[in-house]
């Protein structure tokens, strides 16, 4: 009776969660060459990295970061064709998102390479990781446009107060630079005193614009405009700004900004990536030396997962974690059968070990229908999966469902 009522709840979110990413598209040449490769067994990929003849260049490569024309290259050298989604996705909807990060700290997971999608809600999972490079896959340009504005608001930030009131139109307090060490409550109940300056925001447009066209990417005059209207989104809603999807309003169970930045994970502990200075310095001294890479890429694709992957393999380093938000519900009823077989045979390719994770989020729905991970109060559930665990179960034929995919080898949270 139980596993009937689950299997009802499964139905009911796909019916009712149609506010979720739309990570389908139709797809491409390319990507229907792609998808009809014969359904073998799954590339095989060693739980470490071979390391290559250029282990030691690459080591220096992290850590000198990308000149700015090798960024611009590799970006467009893993980059698909624009996709369709029906959101703006400005920031998450997903409130359980720290929820995987004790477990994170348990497993001791650091290092490697990053992988994940949507907006900043990655930022917090490379601030603990710390790993040695990022990649931000998405399947809309629109992404890579809004990781664009994120670099560049690291780049005229001296801390993190500067860098969300660059965000929103605010005043930067005299004394910025005791707010080092003032905490996130603090920070946010400055900004919502302080009302937001037009002639502030006008200001931070023209030095977002002016330091956006120093990144070497090849942008349109309209790219440059959509970033400008991203920022005009954050600057009329400020700390109010929430996921919204074409032509309908958000959930009334949306998190806001200001929500995103006070949650705390399952141990209590408030880990948003502009909690601390140090956490925030990490990521702009990553995003400094080119290391936090836009990409335009279905997951499902034939292209971008395939090229991060012998990327990494060329630099002898390996996945640590790939957030995937709730990407694979949509890949197990896209447009053709094979979309998620292809998302599967693309993560296999990925270099991993045997700590290598997948993070990614179930929506309950409105019903009241709960994973059994739910924490109370919470419409979204983070789910914590190995790589290794993944390719193995594929391999074998056991994800036939989404309910498979949700319930099977999950690491305990709690």
């Amino acid at each position: 009776m139980l596993r009937r009522l689950f299997l009802a709840a499964i139905v009911l979110c796909a019916l009712t969660q149609q506010t979720q990413h739309v990570w389908s598209q139709q797809p491409t040449a390319q990507q229907t060459a792609s998808q009809q490769t014969p359904p073998s067994a799954t590339p095989k990929t060693d739980p470490a990295p071979a390391q290559s003849k250029d282990t030691v260049g690459s080591d220096t490569l992290f850590q000198r970061g990308l000149t700015t024309e090798q960024f611009a290259q590799l970006s467009a050298r893993l980059s698909e064709p624009n996709g369709y989604f029906d959101t703006d996705n400005l920031i998450s909807n997903e409130s359980s998102y720290l929820h995987v990060m004790g477990k994170l700290r348990q497993m001791k997971l650091s290092g490697g390479a990053f992988i994940g999608v949507g907006p900043d809600q990655s930022f917090s999972y490379i601030a603990q990781i710390r790993p040695r490079i990022a990649f931000m896959v998405d399947i809309r340009r629109d992404n890579l446009l809004q990781h664009v504005w994120f670099k560049s608001l690291f780049a005229l930030s001296r801390n993190r107060m500067e860098y969300l009131c660059l965000m929103f139109g605010k005043p930067v307090p005299a004394d910025l630079k005791t707010w080092d060490t003032r905490s996130i409550q603090d920070i946010v109940a400055y900004l919502d005193k302080n009302s937001s300056k037009r002639e502030l925001f006008t200001k931070t447009v023209a030095d977002v614009q002016a330091k956006v066209k120093s990144f070497g990417l090849k942008l349109e005059p309209s790219e440059l405009e959509t970033i400008t209207r991203i920022h005009t989104a954050f600057f009329e809603a400020g700390p109010n700004l929430k996921f919204t999807s074409k032509g309908r309003a958000p959930r009334y169970y949306y998190p806001d900004y200001r929500d995103l930045l006070l949650e705390k994970d399952l141990t209590g502990k408030q880990c948003n990536y502009l909690v601390t200075e140090d956490d925030f310095r990490y990521l702009q001294t990553l995003e400094e030396r080119n290391l936090v890479v836009p990409v335009v890429g279905n997951l499902a694709g034939g292209q971008a997962l395939r090229q991060i992957a012998q990327f990494l393999r060329e630099k002898g380093e390996r996945v640590s974690a790939f957030y995937t938000s709730n990407v694979e519900f949509y890949l197990m009823r896209g447009y053709q059968d094979t979309e998620f077989d292809q998302f599967a045979r693309n993560l296999s390719t990925l270099p991993r070990n045997a700590n290598s994770v997948i993070i990614r989020s179930y929506f309950n729905g409105t019903w009241g229908y709960e994973h059994p991970q739910t924490v109370s109060g919470y419409y979204s559930t983070q789910l914590l999966q190995t790589m290794d665990s993944f390719v193995k179960e594929y391999d074998a034929g056991g994800y036939r469902s989404y309910t498979d995919l949700i319930g099977k080898h999950l690491l305990d949270l709690r």
